[in-house]
C-alpha cells in the first residue's frame, strides 16, 4: 500500500480521547505520515498524559510530525517566567494540575526535562507535496517561508474569511466547529474534543474523517 497522511485536531489534554483516535484510524507507523495540529495542552485533564504519549509515538513513528500550537507558546512563556497570567487563564491551570501529579519536587519547574524538549522542538508549519499544515491559519500574499509566527498559532478571522487559493490546501486546527470545516482551499479539524465534542483526524489521500 502506499503511504498514506493523516491529521489529528486539537487534543487539550483529552488523553482518553487520543487514545481511542489513535486506536481507530488505519494508521501504519512504519509506512504511513502522522501530522498533529498543535494545543497538545490545557483545559482537559491530561495534559502530562498527552504529552508523554505523543514522546512515545514518535519514537515508534517512521514520520510524526508535530506542530507547535498557542498554548505550547503559552506554556513556553509561563516556563520561562515572561507571561504567567495568560497561559493560567487560558487553561494552564489543568496543565499544572496534570503536570503537579507526577513531580516530587515543589519547588521545581512541573515540567520534565523531556517535555520541554518536546515542545522547543515543536514546527511552526509542515508542508508536502499537496498540503500545507499549519495549527492557525496563513497571511494571504505571504509566502510560507515568511509568514510570522502569530498568524500560524493564533490567525483567525483574516484566515478564514480568505478565498484565496494558497497554493496548496491548509490543513489547520485552532478554531473549533462541531464537525470539519470543509472548504476549496482548506480544512479544519478542531471539532472541539475538550468542549465536551469529538477528537477528529483526517486520512487525507482518501479525505476521510475519523472521530471519537
Amino acid at each position: 500500500m502506499e503511504e498514506q497522511i493523516f491529521a489529528v485536531g486539537d487534543i487539550h489534554g483529552c488523553f482518553d480521547k487520543l487514545k481511542a483516535l489513535i486506536d481507530k484510524i488505519p494508521f501504519d507507523p512504519q509506512r504511513d505520515t502522522i501530522v498533529f495540529l498543535g494545543d497538545y495542552v490545557d483545559r482537559g485533564p491530561s495534559s502530562y498524559e498527552v504529552v508523554e504519549f505523543l514522546i512515545e509515538l514518535e519514537k515508534n513513528c517512521k514520520n510524526a510530525v508535530f506542530l507547535k500550537g498557542n498554548h505550547e507558546e503559552m506554556l513556553e512563556d509561563f516556563a520561562k517566567g515572561r507571561d504567567i497570567t495568560t497561559f493560567l487563564v487560558n487553561g494552564g491551570e489543568q496543565t499544572v494540575k496534570s503536570y503537579m501529579k507526577r513531580t516530587s519536587r515543589p519547588f521545581a519547574s512541573p515540567f520534565p526535562d523531556e517535555h520541554m524538549e518536546f515542545f522547543k522542538s515543536l514546527r511552526l508549519y509542515y508542508e508536502t507535496e499537496k498540503f500545507i499544515f499549519v495549527h492557525a491559519g496563513l497571511r494571504q500574499g505571504v509566502p510560507l517561508d515568511r509568514q510570522n509566527t502569530y498568524d500560524l498559532l493564533w490567525n483567525r478571522h483574516q484566515f478564514l474569511d480568505s478565498e484565496k487559493d494558497f497554493g496548496k490546501k491548509v490543513i489547520y486546527g485552532h478554531t473549533p466547529s462541531p464537525e470539519p470545516q470543509i472548504s476549496d482551499n482548506r480544512i479544519g479539524i478542531d471539532t472541539g474534543a475538550v468542549y465536551g465534542n469529538k477528537l477528529t483526524a483526517v486520512e487525507l489521500n482518501r479525505m476521510e474523517f475519523y472521530s471519537v
